[in-house]
């Protein structure tokens, strides 16, 4: 791949009016004619009633989330069943999660139910996981908020070995599998990629020492991502694994405009050759693939909006940004 040429997705239809089945079928049939490499879905489990979230803890742990009251997060669909719907409809365009909060699905149960959507897929699945931020869901799914950098690690280690070891045993201070066979492997060898999210350090290290790739968050910094990207393959390094090896994937949260737009522009806003300029500036940080989701995007991704429009406003994006050859 060309440094100056990221690999370029799109995210699915799963949040607000905009997202049906049958505009998640066109959305993903248009995104694999235009030469789009991947398609994204995320997950969100809860809206909290008061729409708002500890203040101290967005600043101490998690200062790139985005409000508990973003309407973004009012309305979303399950993360893995619209990939395997889609999936049917599609023939090669990549299909992941970006992501999945871990702890609210144990590893056994994760284990299956990705290798199984690896084989409805043809293998094209690529398993996006976080840790979570949201107390509220913490709270419905019945795991503790305490610890959970250590509960994930710990994740990512059982969830390898259910895929990857036959007979499989595992004996750990969070998560125990007594000596049994899964009966299914993964289609992919030996199985999908792990990309995980987070933003503290230790966070961006865990992704280079266990997974496969590291997904920023909605509110990544673009301007300096090449930090971020340094501390995931140094974990890499850490682990004995080749650091260039590893993928940084980047949500996109993109604005395309009719003109370019003026100096203060943000990134990932302006005309679409200024977007383009923007996504070669990423791959120059060490970015590997962005994908554009609309879901984030106030005149698509919100449940109050008339469907049709959010619709043509994505199709316009698609094939603004198409991927040229």
């Amino acid at each position: 791949m060309s440094v100056s040429s990221p690999l370029l997705g799109f995210g699915l239809p799963v949040s607000g009016a905009w997202a049906t089945p049958d505009r998640m079928v066109h959305v993903a049939r248009r995104a694999e004619e235009l030469g789009y490499a991947s398609l994204w879905t995320f997950q969100r489990l809860l809206y909290p009633v008061e729409g708002g979230l500890d203040p101290a803890f967005d600043r101490r742990e998690n200062p790139g989330t985005r409000a508990a009251d973003d309407p973004s997060y009012q309305q979303v669909h399950d993360p893995l069943l619209p990939l395997a719907y889609v999936a049917s409809h599609t023939e090669r365009i990549g299909l992941g999660t970006a992501t999945i909060c871990a702890p609210f699905i144990a590893p056994v149960v994760m284990a299956k139910a990705a290798a199984t959507l690896d084989h409805l897929t043809g293998g094209r699945l690529a398993v996006g996981l976080g840790i979570g931020w949201m107390p509220h869901e913490y709270e419905a799914a019945g795991v503790p908020f305490e610890r959970r950098g250590a509960r994930m690690e710990e994740y990512l280690r059982c969830l390898t070995a259910l895929w990857t070891d036959d007979p499989v045993s595992f004996d750990g201070e969070f998560y125990t599998v007594p000596p049994s066979h899964t009966g299914l492997a993964p289609l992919q060898d030996p199985h999908p990629p792990l990309l995980i999210g987070g933003s503290a350090p230790a966070a961006l290290r865990r992704a280079g020492r266990l997974a496969q790739g590291w997904i920023g968050s909605s509110k990544q910094d673009l301007t300096t991502i090449a930090a971020s990207v340094e501390h995931v393959r140094a974990g890499a390094r850490e682990a004995g694994r080749d650091p260039d090896a590893v993928r940084i994937l980047v949500r996109g949260l993109v604005d395309v405009t009719e003109s370019d737009a003026g100096a203060d522009r943000r990134p990932l806003q302006g005309s679409a050759d200024q977007v383009r300029e923007d996504l070669a500036a990423l791959a120059a940080q060490g970015v590997t693939e962005v994908f554009v989701d609309l879901n984030f995007d106030s005149r698509v991704g919100a449940p109050h909006l008339d469907p049709d429009a959010a619709t043509a406003e994505a199709e316009r994006v698609l094939d603004a940004l198409a991927p040229r050859p």
